[in-house]
């Protein structure tokens, strides 16, 4: 017991010499404010679980609670925004922007500041009409009262701690870092069979971004309150009929449980072709959530954070990303006669909308949202599911570890394939687009449309921000 005690007060110790040696000890305080707060969305009801089409009943019962988060952040202009994180697999178009516009007027801000990061655990429910063709239009009448009942209750919930996080708003502190941690391997190179063997030997291949980046914010004391962390991973160590944040959700319990008085969250980045292997037990899901826990931790405990200037620009944008060949009538009619029911579920549900008048849209509204936290952190959020390339090729052209890449925010709509990944195919690349109800896969812009948006967009609000800060400064007399 007493070697728990101490290595919780060791820990604690060496947060505060962190803070210390980072701020300093001037009694002056920072420009930022900042709230955070949690509230519990662990359904009631026995309600079908998200991602896998394979199962065959509903949720049995819990092994950990999930969560809404709300961090809200304020420079010393009163320019806020505000980030959710969800313990969900994903939320669609029409639910994201209605939680997005009531946080919003609820804030006083607009909805281009409030965006919404899901962690994508495989053992939370269905939500709304997300993945709509692999869940919510083969389930029974019950199921889908329940489903559409529990969104209600998600956007209340989701208001709540937004309400309760601004309410906390306080003098604080930022700073980032960067860790590590390598349990994500590229599933599409290598075979999950052989990951035990091949990583003995040191011969994992394929693109990975093992990157942790760390947002720490502190109140004026040097406290540590809240911790902002993302890794680009599928949360699919879990397969069961519980209740789990997967390994994104042990992390935050681990970070929570030596940081008692902080709030963690998570935001997953460009993981959608990225796997924790070997998976498939609660041991596993565990081990990975500490070893991302201890990536953070070691950021926190051994000084390597870099202060961020009170500054908060944010942008938002809808990109129109196109699609391949769209499918003609005959050719749906003839998919919704297939013994495959998600491929029959998504055609019956497309050409419902034909016989409504409806036509296909031959495009997407693509969301995009960039964050930039004073001169030393750029965050873009990427709607839908986005391979690891993205994460690369954004560092590589903005600012390194200074830029971090969200997926799975705002609107998970589909998976979204680089060039490469689209050309090769596979389930990324093509077969995923039928579990989300789309009518065909991206055409081959589709990289450089997202990509070249995103860039755009950090470069006007990088110019955005020199040239309030310019403005800023007092003239000489």
């Amino acid at each position: 017991m007493r070697i728990g005690v101490q290595r919780f007060v060791d820990r604690r110790f060496c947060v505060f010499c962190a803070v210390i040696l980072l701020f300093g000890t001037a009694p002056a305080l920072a420009e930022w404010k900042t709230g955070a707060a949690k509230v519990l969305i662990t359904p009631d009801q026995p309600l079908w679980m998200a991602g896998y089409g394979g199962r065959d009943h509903a949720a049995e019962g819990k092994l950990t609670d999930l969560w809404a988060k709300a961090l809200v952040l304020e420079d010393g202009r009163g320019c806020r925004a505000v980030l959710i994180t969800l313990d969900l697999v994903g939320l669609d178009r029409k639910l994201s922007q209605s939680i997005r516009e009531a946080v919003a007027k609820s804030q006083g801000i607009g909805a281009d500041r409030v965006s919404i990061c899901v962690s994508h655990t495989h053992t939370g429910p269905v939500v709304g009409q997300n993945l709509a063709p692999l869940h919510y239009l083969l389930l029974d009448e019950q199921q889908r009262q329940w489903i559409d009942q529990y969104a209600e209750q998600l956007q209340l919930k989701i208001l709540e701690a937004a309400r309760l996080a601004a309410e906390k708003l306080a003098p604080s502190r930022l700073s980032w870092g960067s860790g590590v941690a390598a349990f994500a391997v590229n599933r599409r190179e290598n075979p999950e069979a052989n990951v035990p063997q091949l990583r003995t030997q040191n011969k994992l291949v394929g693109p990975v971004d093992h990157d942790v980046p760390v947002l720490a914010v502190s109140d004026a004391a040097g406290q540590l309150k809240t911790v902002l962390f993302g890794y680009a991973c599928h949360a699919t160590v879990l397969s069961f009929y519980q209740w789990s944040g997967d390994y994104p959700g042990f992390a935050c319990s681990e970070l929570e449980s030596l940081h008692p008085d902080c709030i963690a969250m998570f935001w997953a980045g460009c993981g959608a072709d990225q796997n924790p292997l070997p998976r498939r037990t609660v041991e596993l899901a565990r081990h990975y959530g500490r070893q991302l826990a201890d990536a953070v931790d070691t950021v926190l405990l051994t000084s390597q954070l870099e202060p961020v200037a009170d500054r908060l620009e944010a942008s938002y944008r809808e990109v129109s990303l196109r699609f391949d060949t769209l499918p003609t009538r005959e050719q749906l009619q003839q998919e919704s006669q297939s013994a495959t029911k998600q491929l029959a579920a998504r055609a019956q549900m497309l050409l419902k909308r034909l016989d409504a008048g409806e036509p296909l849209s031959d495009c997407y509204p693509y969301p995009i949202a960039v964050w930039r936290l004073g001169n030393e952190v750029t965050l873009v959020m990427l709607g839908g599911e986005v391979v690891v390339d993205y994460s690369l090729l954004l560092k590589s052209q903005l600012s390194g570890k200074r830029t971090w890449v969200a997926g799975y925010s705002n609107d998970i709509m589909a998976y979204i394939p680089s060039r490469r990944v689209l050309l090769e195919g596979r389930y990324e690349g093509a077969d995923a687009m039928v579990y989300y109800g789309l009518p065909t896969r991206w055409n081959q812009q589709v990289e450089e449309t997202i990509a070249g948006a995103a860039v755009e967009m950090a470069g006007k609000t990088a110019q955005e921000m020199e040239r309030t800060a310019e403005t800023s400064q007092p003239k000489s007399p």
